[in-house]
């Protein structure tokens, strides 16, 4: 029997590939949504998802919108996805004089003193040194990372979302318009790491916020994309019964860093969750939560790309075989992403979908088509079961 439920997406950078199988098959049920929470990944599909995508083909056709929308390729036939990682320009790294001023190259380079050479000609060399290092995409890499907290300027991405939610004439909504306009409660998780604070962004807590901004920093995978600093325009931070915060300058990423599957979103009704979910019963709908399954394994889906030589390919990660500091960060990312909200998750299990994604990887944005069809069809099993299993 068809019903209507509360989806919660968790995050799981380029694993969150499985949701397009499994919510195909949610679809083709009949079942809708009402809620959507999400984290990352889970921030994308559920931003999709809230904003009118589709997920179940319509009749006579065999790919549905969203699957186009998350399977999109680029002009040479790339990922799109792949094409997130995108290395920061020069210009993009030198429009911040204050940036450029108090970095580590800079200090570096005051520090250098060149014997005979005046201070004002030393300053003129040391601009030169700069414009050439920036030169390097390698470097610029290594800029950001140490500069603005990620390899990846993230503006790829940005520019994505913006353009999926304009086919849906939603574009530059804030989070209260959005609302407004598709009658869809959809929250998304960020980590302030300023004030150390797990953020939920909808249209009660932040109405001033952009959507694709809250996606961008929902999917801030640390040290991988640019961190964002909440811009004074968004407006404040409003919880129920707390004064509001003013965020201007914090420092966010993605919610992933302090849960990854905030299940008890939607499955509690005490104040704490009353105050940025807002006075919804969590028993008038039915719930479940999407969960990236790193120890179920999916069925012929042949080895990562990340065990082939790749020398080739640009980009620090893309060198990560060579570069131990690099692979060493990322394997940190799995680690973290892959830390679930365990008390949750077994107080709920009922409830859990869990969506195989052994072997594969937070950061495998260039996975085969032979890998990503696997993990759709694996999604797809997998939440068939699940629907099975709750008479669904």
């Amino acid at each position: 029997m068809a019903g209507e439920f509360d989806l919660v997406f968790e995050g799981g950078g380029a694993k969150g590939t499985v949701f397009v199988g499994a919510l195909r098959a949610f679809e083709e049920r009949g079942h809708t949504a009402r809620r959507l929470v999400g984290t990352s990944a889970g921030a994308i599909a559920a931003t999709l998802l809230a904003g009118g995508y589709k997920a179940a083909p319509a009749p006579g056709e065999e790919v549905s919108e969203f699957e186009r929308a998350a399977l999109e390729t680029d002009a040479n036939g790339r990922p799109v996805f792949e094409g997130f990682m995108d290395i920061p320009s020069a210009e993009s790294l030198m429009d911040d004089p204050a940036v450029l001023a108090e970095s580590l190259t800079q200090r570096i380079f005051q520090v250098v003193d060149f014997p005979g050479i005046p201070d004002f000609a030393e300053k003129m060399m040391d601009r030169w040194l700069i414009r050439q290092l920036m030169k390097i995409a390698a470097y610029r890499e290594l800029f950001s990372f140490i500069e603005l907290g990620g390899l990846y300027a993230g503006v790829r991405f940005r520019d994505w979302i913006r353009s999926k939610l304009a086919l849906k004439g939603l574009d530059g909504l804030t989070l209260k318009q959005f609302f407004d306009k598709t009658g869809k409660d959809l929250s998304l998780l960020v980590t302030d790491t300023t004030a150390h604070e797990l953020r939920v962004l909808n249209h009660r807590t932040a109405p001033a916020c952009p959507v694709d901004m809250a996606v961008r920093m929902s999917m801030s995978i640390p040290f991988v994309f640019q961190e964002v600093a909440w811009n004074r325009g968004w407006g404040p931070y409003q919880e129920k019964g707390k004064p509001v915060e003013d965020l201007a300058g914090h420092t966010m990423v993605d919610g992933g860093a302090l849960s990854n599957f905030p299940l008890h979103l939607v499955t509690s009704n005490d104040t704490a969750v009353e105050a940025v979910m807002g006075d919804v019963s969590a028993d008038a709908a039915g719930t479940m939560g999407l969960l990236i399954d790193e120890t179920l394994p999916v069925d012929d889906c042949g080895s990562p790309s990340d065990d082939c030589e790749d020398d080739e390919k640009d980009g620090l990660l893309g060198d990560r075989r060579r570069l131990k500091s690099i692979k060493r960060v990322t394997r940190l990312i799995n680690t973290m992403m892959e830390a679930h909200d365990k008390q949750v998750i077994e107080a709920h299990a009922d409830v859990v979908c869990r969506l195989p994604a052994k072997g594969y990887g937070t950061t495998e944005f260039d996975m085969s088509d032979r890998r990503k069809d696997a993990l759709i069809q694996a999604g797809r099993r997998a939440m068939e079961a699940h629907l099975d299993q709750r008479g669904l």
